[in-house]
């Protein structure tokens, strides 16, 4: 067992929340508004980030959440507007880290551009998905981690992707398992069946148990202010998005006293 993961030296407390920063749709996207164009992104991202900063949060994560349908390759143009994005906004003060819808090369490339300190990606399993038959490579991204000099970008697996079933029928807790042994990830993330729906507890203490303290696991989706003391006593941290907005609705800004209750309740 790792005395401590390196995961864990980003922070100087325990259990971090990430806070997402959801960008709108990008350019050539069905929902993409063109009349407020890649500025209106910007300047959206600009606000949210503000108050979540602000508020105390331990670390952002840059996601193109608004690209409805998700693919699971990008586009050069949606890297681009991400890594601007990210280049612009991103926190001095602390950690960061980027994501994108689904594609774990591209979100890695905006973290070497950008100096991200993560990317939260899925990268390990095969799955049917609303994208399709959905095929992943934990192999093929850290050689290319290490081709493009980005060692210090950590890769966060989330190993119960939203959107998607596993095809196969290894446990939570193989997967969990052979994603560290074998697929050297940095960090476990557990999700809900999508966006803004939290897991299973004892899906997520399965994790938590098979991994045995080597890395982090960390809740994914669907913590709230009224859940995150619960799923704090299994997991090392979480990552939220939809409790943080505007009647909790993971496409609307951040709304400040939504952020302030979630951080009170997760540090209590």
């Amino acid at each position: 067992m790792n005395a401590r993961p390196r995961f864990t030296d980003l922070f100087e407390g325990e259990k971090p929340i990430i806070a997402m920063a959801h960008l709108p749709p990008l350019p050539g996207t069905p929902l993409y508004d063109a009349d407020a164009g890649v500025d209106g992104i910007v300047e959206s991202v600009r606000a949210d980030v503000a108050q979540l900063t602000d508020a105390g949060v331990d670390a952002v994560m840059f996601c193109n959440e608004g690209d409805r349908p998700y693919q699971l390759q990008a586009g050069p143009e949606g890297v681009a507007v991400l890594t601007r994005v990210v280049t612009e906004l991103a926190p001095k003060d602390r950690p960061f880290g980027c994501d994108f819808l689904w594609d774990a090369r591209a979100a890695l490339a905006v973290a070497a551009a950008t100096g991200a300190s993560f990317i939260r990606e899925v990268t390990t399993g095969v799955y049917e998905s609303d994208m399709g038959l959905w095929n992943t490579n934990a192999g093929e991204l850290l050689r290319e981690r290490r081709r493009l000099g980005a060692d210090q970008v950590q890769v966060l697996m989330n190993i119960t992707p939203e959107f998607a079933s596993p095809i196969g029928s290894r446990t939570i807790a193989q997967v969990a398992r052979s994603s560290v042994v074998s697929s050297l990830a940095d960090a476990i993330l557990v999700s809900g069946p999508m966006a803004g729906s939290e897991p299973d507890l004892a899906a997520l203490s399965e994790a938590v148990a098979a991994v045995a303290g080597e890395v982090p696991v960390l809740v994914n989706t669907g913590t709230k202010s009224t859940n995150i003391a619960e799923f704090l006593t299994v997991a090392d941290g979480c990552i939220v998005g939809s409790d943080l907005k505007r009647d909790g609705g993971t496409w609307n800004p951040v709304a400040r006293e939504r952020v302030d209750r979630f951080l009170e309740a997760a540090r209590a």
